[in-house]
């Protein structure tokens, strides 16, 4: 099989008909687009938990594998409160870049108010780069519980930052000797410092108190990932305007060099959102210093349709990411 997620015909296939519910407590299990899964604790309480591992890029991974996983949190609209942190290591690694790693990964729990609460590490023969695993763990009362699955037709379609964030920042940060010789530096650097705005845990909890129906955060498979799993998990369809999706000059032009689809591209920091306000929404995110914009709308059916000026074409489900394509 090709480097990244499974195909979604395999993964329901060969996963996800394995496993069977059989716990009452469990309340949200796995599914197309779901990111969490959530387990009833008390009358009104109820823990979010998400995985996650990072394989895409060596750089910052500790930064990167924390973010991740409290974006995950986020968007279920619940508050991250720690997390379990696996470190596969090989056999060149020195105690230096372990500690980097780990001071790394505590930086950002700092940042976010939330705790390493335990985890494993060890050297192993099976891995030739550093192998980081999350697993987050947040808390949300029952009633204000947010799926993927939460498309409703008639609502609007917000995204906030642009696609292709986080790849954008792992091209310029893993191929910079590449990149040099077609672009000044301070156009890489402002590519590798988009990796500042990766968490999406702020707009989470603005989204959250305007009273949305569904937030999905757009990692592997880019933005027309995200929209192919919001809208399968929905069983709804979509209706989005190409032009309308927010999109950096940086990550237009390093696509073109590595020849990616930058709509297709790893991009962590930016999140889909579902609401019946998205004019009231994205001016809420805007006073806050988050920029965001309506790219489409919710509409009946199973027709996920991506418009661009008179040509119209229809999402697929999502493939390998763009990103793995630069490292072949």
């Amino acid at each position: 099989m090709k480097i990244g997620k499974i195909p979604e015909t395999v993964l329901k296939r060969s996963v996800f008909k394995q496993i069977h519910h059989r716990r009452n407590e469990v309340l949200l299990r796995p599914g197309v687009g779901e990111d969490c899964a959530m387990l009833q604790v008390g009358p009104d309480e109820v823990l979010v938990m998400s995985t996650d591992p990072i394989t895409g890029t060596t750089k910052e991974i500790g930064t990167f594998a924390v973010h991740v996983t409290a974006n995950d949190i986020a968007s279920s609209g619940a508050e991250p409160i720690g997390i379990l942190l696996t470190l596969i290591l090989p056999e060149q690694i020195s105690e230096s870049d372990i500690k980097q790693i780990m001071k790394e990964a505590e930086a950002v729990c700092e940042e976010l108010n939330i705790e390493i609460m335990g985890g494993h590490t060890e050297v192993s023969k099976a891995v030739n780069q550093p192998l980081i695993s999350v697993t987050g763990i947040g808390k949300i009362k029952k009633n204000e519980m947010l799926k993927t699955a939460g498309l409703k037709p008639g609502q609007e379609l917000v995204m906030t930052k642009w696609a292709g964030l986080e790849g954008t920042a792992i091209l310029a940060k893993e191929k910079e000797n590449e990149l040099r010789g077609r672009f000044h530096q301070d156009f890489i650097d402002r590519a590798k410092e988009m990796f500042q705005y990766i968490s999406v845990v702020r707009e989470a909890k603005i989204a959250k108190m305007m009273g949305v129906s569904s937030m999905h955060d757009v990692t592997e498979g880019g933005i027309f990932g995200a929209l192919w799993e919001a809208a399968a998990a929905s069983g709804a369809g979509i209706e989005v305007d190409l032009k309308k999706i927010p999109i950096k000059q940086e990550t237009i032009e390093i696509c073109e060099i590595f020849d990616l689809n930058p709509y297709m591209l790893m991009s962590s920091g930016c999140m889909l959102i579902s609401t019946d306000k998205g004019n009231a929404l994205v001016e809420a995110l805007k006073n806050e210093g988050i920029s965001s914009a309506i790219i489409g709308r919710v509409i009946k059916g199973n027709d996920r349709i991506i418009i661009n000026e008179d040509e119209k074409r229809y999402l697929e489900p999502p493939k390998t990411d763009e990103l793995y394509k630069a490292f072949k």
